[in-house]
């Protein structure tokens, strides 16, 4: 028997990892914040996070179907899904149907679908859905249910720690500040969720727990969630340091709102990061920057969605800038 030698290009050692490994290991480590909302919410939780999961994996395939005319593995590698999920975890929990299946065809048909699918898009295409919402319907997304509003029609609302760290920043005189810092919620409160808020930020603990699984699981690295905690940290604790009746405590700006969840699950994204790790850390500073000076300066009181996507514009320039020595070039000598 004649024997062949079979030449192929490199790699020659695959590490056992792919797209759809990844992407359910992210919605495993998504699990533990979904339990938490299900608990504080109820119904309400698993209906928007149904109805999410749902309209983005039907507008994936119908839109790849119908209108782009090409076969799409989306539905079943777990990318619509986790979509779908991301979203959820940006709305409250008594968002109409509708409005969610709105946002739902815009992260799907605009963020992503519109460049091409999975791999093009430069931008979260739940940051974009959720954006969309929240310029689109400011009321219904800023009216959010109290902890412990298990029914999904007429639930009070309150504030969340995020607007009352913005009253914070407009209290007229000392009696006033200290009168909103009385209602700001405690550690502990946040760590296990007994606050109102979107679905995905209701609980700190839960969300570094997914951290450390997906860290532990090697599905992202530490660089660009660690260095957006940390600048937000150093930045917010700066200005609570210069006048802390007006400017709330750095682990206050850590533990609350959006950040958790944008740091973890969304900056991370593999399409819209950079590649390098010194883009990361780059990437991740200028995120935790753009968060903490909306939320003292700007007029929402979450800038997490829209430091991400601001970032997200300029990851191909920081891949350009950041790029990786080539494999043996040897260095010109000035």
């Amino acid at each position: 028997m004649e024997n062949k030698l079979i030449v192929s290009l490199s790699p020659h050692v695959h590490s056992g990892d792919s797209v759809k490994k990844n992407m359910y290991g992210v919605l495993t480590a998504l699990i533990p914040a979904f339990l938490v909302s299900l608990y504080v919410f109820g119904w309400g939780a698993l209906l928007v996070t149904t109805t999410s999961v749902v309209a983005c994996l039907f507008f994936e395939w119908a839109i790849g179907k119908y209108l782009l005319k090409q076969p799409t593995t989306s539905i079943t590698d777990g990318s619509a899904m986790i979509t779908g999920v991301l979203l959820a975890f940006n709305l409250p929990s008594n968002l109409p149907v509708w409005i969610i299946i709105l946002g739902a065809l815009f992260a799907i048909g605009v963020g992503k679908m519109s460049f091409g699918g999975l791999g093009c898009n430069p931008f979260n295409p739940a940051l974009v859905g959720r954006v969309f919402l929240l310029l689109s319907f400011p009321v219904q997304m800023t009216s959010w249910p109290l902890a412990g509003q298990t029914i999904y029609a007429d639930a009070q609302t309150g504030a969340t720690p995020l607007a009352l760290m913005k009253q914070l920043l407009y209290a007229g005189n000392q009696d006033a500040a200290m009168a909103t810092l009385d209602k700001l919620p405690d550690t502990l409160q946040l760590l296990i969720g007994n606050i109102g808020g979107s679905l995905g930020e209701v609980s700190a603990l839960a969300l570094l727990i997914g951290l450390v699984y997906m860290l532990v699981r090697k599905i992202i690295t530490w660089h660009i969630p660690v260095s957006i905690l940390f600048t937000v940290f150093v930045f917010s604790g700066m200005m609570h340091l210069i006048n802390p009746m007006h400017y709330a405590s750095p682990l206050l700006h850590l533990l609350s709102g959006g950040l958790l969840l944008g740091a973890i699950f969304m900056a991370t994204d593999y399409v819209t990061s950079p590649m390098s790790k010194k883009g990361m850390l780059i990437y991740g500073v200028c995120i935790g920057l753009l968060t903490v000076i909306i939320r003292l300066f700007g007029a929402y009181p979450e800038g997490m969605s829209f430091a991400i996507l601001i970032m997200n514009a300029f990851t191909p320039l920081i891949n350009t800038y950041c790029k990786p020595k080539r494999f043996g070039e040897v260095a010109k000598e000035k």
